[in-house]
């Protein structure tokens, strides 16, 4: 074959490829009920074969992007070292992403013990209706290796394609390529990306297809290339799988995708395999699962969210506060509580009252962390104010570039931005979500394409000052990566209890010894709970509602999880084979209204064992009960 009409493979296409294809699996095992190791062994049998003769017959090149000489220079190199220290936190340490081990993982479980996806019997319904792109991926981990600690591995694959990504899609929107190639290391460091490279919050995984799907898109369209437009269609399915508010990134993309329109048509066949493949591996199924099962796509009949609650311009107001304030944080912020108190005691009780019934954050949605925190994390301090470097300087407007277009405005980059902009208006006027800064995850390179194609953003990458600013940033990342409370790179817990942070009075040092300890355990939060539980137990019931359950499933294998609903009966649970219950007497009070006296009643049990239990910070230690059915009276 012609080396010049050999195809090429990049680690993008690869891993588009590769997620689409375990995404896809993931539904056909469940419709066939094998979902499980035979199950999966046949597929990636089959798909490696046929992987195998593809590259033989097509001897494709392999284009990885990789020049080990590039990171002699200072910002790749910073990059380099905040990525390394990213993902080391992941080798390093168990899983600690409170939603994974309380939904996502546990739901991969569930589907893995009945060989299928099955609607799961639980009060807890975020097990259910939530997009499962990401789950599909840890399905096969779980039944291969027996455990999570791999699952960061999709994290720091999906981070280490952003800065190419990166500067692909800055270019393509109309940003300068020296003005690109400094951003492309820049805003990858990002708190929202970097915390999550170790992690297996879903943000990460994405916005790396949000930003695949806007790549191909506008390589199609400069290229006239099926293939580039096959690949977008691709990612943009797989975003959307990930979280469901993604779909709203389907406008820049559907504008990105209007020029490979004639270029689609002329292949119809193809293009239709491929976008019935992309549904597949899209939010589709589940939507349509959750309108079967609770008469909604988006599953919020049974899973209420703050979204569209209040007034939209009370919404728009608030929301853009909160992502300036979320963003412009300090990376280490001591004093959070008395900013919180301050607030408390500024703000009016009517707005408070207000803000209470329309937006998390119990009333005051304007407080901050101590500490940068992947569940809330947007660009951050260092990256958001080197935008701001950019915005409040003095300005000059450039001639506009010769284009065929009768306007400036009037062109593919531009609708794109301006895209990213409605939708981010639209969600400003929707949202009460407590941490909407980590939301944008997929869409900030898009928001700041057009600060950056600012005749000052390509003057600033000359000046000494501009540049310190910028390695200022990379050490603040490396630093919150470094002290991040689930994935410290120094020994937390044993330098704390040598200063007797654990017994200590300072209320400062308790609060950080309360963090750093629940974190190191929360990956096995029920350990002390399964010490005590029979070693031949097969089936546990569990009374639980956004707990860390993963925990009571390990080892993967040895026993399994079943719910206890309001709906549940004492003969209903012995159906299932059901004999001992883990109660939480938080959750009875908070979400059932009940004392544990009135439910040992009901359902005709005996105390077995009772324990305090830490699983989050904010909340502290809660009482956890091990119950036993009483035997059938005959």
């Amino acid at each position: 074959m012609n080396p010049l009409q050999r195809p090429s493979l990049t680690p993008v296409a690869a891993w588009v490829i590769l997620c689409s294809l375990l995404n896809a699996t993931g539904w056909l095992l469940s419709a066939v009920g094998q979902l499980n190791l035979a199950g999966y062994s046949a597929v990636l049998t089959l798909s490696s074969a046929a992987a195998g003769w593809w590259w033989w017959e097509k001897r494709p090149r392999l284009r990885t992007g990789f020049r080990a000489r590039r990171f002699k220079r200072a910002f790749p190199l910073a990059f380099a070292v905040v990525a390394v220290l990213a993902v080391a936190g992941g080798v390093l340490h168990p899983p600690a992403n409170y939603d994974a081990l309380a939904y996502r993982t546990p739901r991969v479980l569930h589907w893995l013990a009945e060989s299928q996806w099955h609607w799961i019997h639980t009060d807890f319904h975020r097990l259910n209706t939530r997009g499962s792109g990401f789950e599909w991926l840890t399905a096969p981990l779980i039944l291969f290796t027996r455990t999570d600690q791999l699952f960061f591995l999709i994290n720091a694959a999906s981070f280490l394609l952003l800065p190419g990504l990166s500067f692909r899609v800055l270019t393509g929107l109309g940003v300068r390529g020296k003005v690109a190639w400094h951003w492309m290391w820049i805003l990858p460091s990002g708190y929202c990306y970097i915390l999550q490279a170790g992690s297996i919050g879903n943000d990460l995984y994405g916005a790396t297809f949000a930003l695949a799907a806007m790549d191909y898109a506008l390589r199609a369209a400069r290229e006239r290339s099926a293939t580039s437009a096959w690949l977008a269609i691709l990612a943009a399915g797989l975003m959307t799988a990930s979280k469901g508010f993604n779909l709203l990134i389907l406008l820049p993309w559907g504008l990105a995708m209007i020029p490979t329109t004639l270029t689609l048509l002329r292949r119809p066949i193809p293009t239709f395999f491929v976008a019935l493949l992309a549904l597949s591996v899209s939010l589709l199924p589940t939507s349509l699962l959750n309108l079967k099962h609770c008469g909604d796509w988006k599953g919020l009949a049974v899973e209420p969210v703050q979204m569209a609650t209040g007034e939209p311009l009370l919404h728009l107001g608030v929301n853009g506060a909160m992502v300036t304030l979320q963003n412009f944080s300090p990376t280490f912020f001591p004093v959070a509580g008395a900013w919180k108190r301050w607030l408390a005691g500024v703000m009016p009780g009517e707005w408070v009252d207000k803000l209470r019934m329309h937006f998390e954050g119990g009333g005051i949605p304007f407080s901050l962390p101590e500490i940068q925190m992947e569940e809330g994390a947007g660009l951050g301090f260092g990256v958001s104010l080197l935008l701001a470097a950019i915005l409040l300087g003095r300005h000059r407007l450039r001639p506009p570039h010769r284009t065929g277009c009768s306007h400036p405005l009037a062109t593919p980059a531009n609708f794109v931005i301006i895209g990213a902009w409605l939708v981010v208006l639209y969600f400003f006027t929707q949202s009460g979500l407590g941490c909407p800064a980590r939301y944008l995850a997929p869409l900030y390179l898009l928001l700041v394409a057009p600060v950056l194609r600012l005749h000052r953003a390509g003057e600033l990458i000359r000046k000494t000052w501009w540049r310190w600013l910028a390695y200022l940033g990379f050490i603040l990342a490396a630093l919150l990566v470094m002290v991040t409370p689930p994935r410290p790179l120094w020994p937390a817990q044993t330098l704390l209890r040598a200063i007797h942070a654990d017994t200590a009075t300072s209320p400062t040092l308790k609060r950080i010894w309360t963090v750093y300890s629940v974190y190191g355990a929360r990956s096995d939060g029920f350990s002390p709970i399964k010490e005590i539980l029979p070693p031949d137990l097969k089936t546990l019931g569990l009374l639980t509602f956004d707990d860390p359950e993963t925990s009571l499933w390990k080892p993967f294998g040895s026993r399994r999880i079943i719910h206890v609903t309001r709906a549940d009966t004492t003969q209903s649970l012995r159906d299932k084979g059901v004999e001992l219950v883990l109660v939480s007497e938080y959750i009875l009070a908070d979400h059932q209204k009940t004392t544990m006296d009135e439910w040992l009643k009901r359902f005709d049990a005996e105390l077995v064992s009772s324990l305090d239990l830490t699983l989050r910070a904010t909340r502290g230690p809660t009482l956890w009960h091990l119950v036993r059915l009483r035997p059938a009276s005959r």
